[in-house]
C-alpha cells in the first residue's frame, strides 16, 4: 500500500462564480479532505491562483488531478514539492499577556522572526509567517499564555526562481 501523505497543488482557474465550488464540490465527491485551500489573483488578469492541500496515496492525486483538468475553468495544474518549492502560511495569533508576563513573550516572538502588530492591555495579537511546522511550534509555546484565537491563511506555495532556471536550462540544452 502507498504511504499517504500530503501534497500541494496548485491551480491556476478562471476568475468566475462558481469555480471554487466546483473544484471543492469535486473533492467531497471523491472524499477527499481539503487540508488548507488559498485562492486569490494571479499575475494574469482574469485568472485566480489556487492552492490546495490533500492528504492522500500517489494514486489518488494522480486520479484528482485528472478530475480538475476535466473542468472548463481550470487553466493549468502543478504539483508542488518542499525541495523545489517555497511553501508559507500567515497566522494571526492573539495571546493573554498582561504586563507581567509580556517580557516572557516577546523573546519567543523575536525567535521565530514574528512580529506584534496589536497590543491591548492584556493581550497581543502576533503576525507569524513560515512553514507550517514553524507556525504549529509558534502556537504550542504561546498555548500556556493562553491562546484567546488562532487564524491561519492556509498554504500558498510557488516553484523556486532556482528551479525555474534549471527548467529552462534544460530545455534549451
Amino acid at each position: 500500500m502507498a504511504e499517504v501523505k500530503k501534497h500541494t497543488i496548485v491551480a491556476l482557474v478562471q476568475d468566475q462564480p462558481g469555480v471554487l465550488n466546483r473544484i471543492a464540490s469535486l473533492f467531497r465527491r471523491r472524499m477527499f479532505n481539503i487540508d488548507s485551500l488559498a485562492v486569490g489573483p494571479s499575475e494574469r488578469p482574469g485568472l485566480s491562483r489556487l492552492t490546495l492541500v490533500i492528504k492522500c496515496e500517489p494514486s489518488g492525486l494522480e486520479q484528482v488531478v485528472k478530475q480538475l483538468y476535466k473542468l472548463i475553468d481550470v487553466i493549468k495544474i502543478s504539483e508542488l514539492d518542499e525541495e523545489t518549492s517555497v511553501q508559507r502560511e500567515l497566522a494571526l495569533i492573539k495571546v493573554s499577556a498582561p504586563a507581567p508576563v509580556r517580557s516572557e513573550i516577546i523573546p519567543i516572538i523575536d525567535i521565530f522572526r514574528a512580529k506584534i502588530i496589536d497590543v491591548a492591555p492584556d493581550a497581543l495579537i502576533i503576525e507569524a509567517t513560515g512553514t507550517e511546522d514553524k507556525i504549529d511550534a509558534l502556537i504550542s509555546l504561546l498555548r500556556s499564555y493562553g491562546i484567546q484565537e488562532v487564524v491561519r491563511t492556509g498554504r500558498v506555495a510557488m516553484t523556486r526562481a532556482s528551479a525555474r532556471a534549471r527548467a529552462v536550462q534544460a530545455k534549451s540544452a
